[in-house]
């Protein structure tokens, strides 16, 4: 048997339902969108059943919600509600560095420095970037050595995916997120859990400024109309 028989098949509705996940974390699919299953199973080159699956999971997640007279749709976050996902990240996101800080291994570390390295030789290529910044950070979450911490941390990365195309893509933004993830990297080293909090708190915050930036730079919707 070929390792191509092996391979399990991964059924319609879980793989329509990455896709879609994929489609809103680049931004082809943006909040407001309708969910029409008829376009998406032609589009996907499925039946209907499994988009209807895949639809039903994303409104499981939050991320779709039904429009009145419309079906469903991506759903969209007001300014609040991505300032409270912000401030949320903050609480989770330091508190998995203070304790990365004291637990982290001389491997962890060090991948880490690579991570951050590679993200420097990568500025110009927006999809790179956004999986290396995703890997650090998992990183520090498994280095905090702290499951439910990781368990919350997931749970909210699956409703910041509705924000569509990651800071990241902002000029500059890349090589300053790279400092701030040096700087953080430095507390680290020392074993500094006040200042490797402080540190990731800065790079948050930074991250949040340029997320509401990019979300004061949306059309609206009569623009778009």
């Amino acid at each position: 048997m070929t390792s191509s028989e092996r391979r399990v098949e991964i059924p319609q509705g879980q793989d329509a339902y990455q896709r879609l996940i994929a489609e809103i974390r680049a931004g082809t699919l943006m909040p407001g969108d309708r969910l029409l299953e008829t376009e998406l199973a032609s589009r996907l080159g499925i039946s209907r059943t499994p988009v209807r699956e895949a639809i039903r999971r994303l409104e499981a997640d939050g991320l779709v919600s039904h429009v009145p007279r419309s079906g469903a749709a991506v759903r969209k976050l007001d300014y609040s509600e991505v300032t409270e996902l912000y401030e949320m990240r903050v609480v989770l996101e330091t508190t998995a560095a203070r304790l990365a800080a004291r637990t982290a291994s001389e491997v962890e570390l060090s991948e880490m420095e690579a991570i951050n390295s590679e993200m420097g030789g990568a500025q110009t290529d927006g999809a790179r970037l956004y999986e290396l910044n995703r890997q650090f950070h998992r990183v520090i979450f498994d280095a905090a050595r702290n499951r439910y911490l990781g368990h919350s941390m997931r749970a909210l990365q699956k409703t910041m995916l509705i924000l569509g195309p990651s800071t990241m893509e902002e000029t500059g933004r890349a090589a300053q997120a790279i400092d701030e993830h040096a700087n953080l990297l430095e507390a680290m080293r020392n074993r500094d859990e006040a200042g490797a909090e402080s540190a990731m708190r800065e790079h948050m915050l930074a991250a949040h400024r340029s997320r509401l930036r990019q979300f004061r730079e949306r059309p609206t919707q009569d623009e778009e109309e």
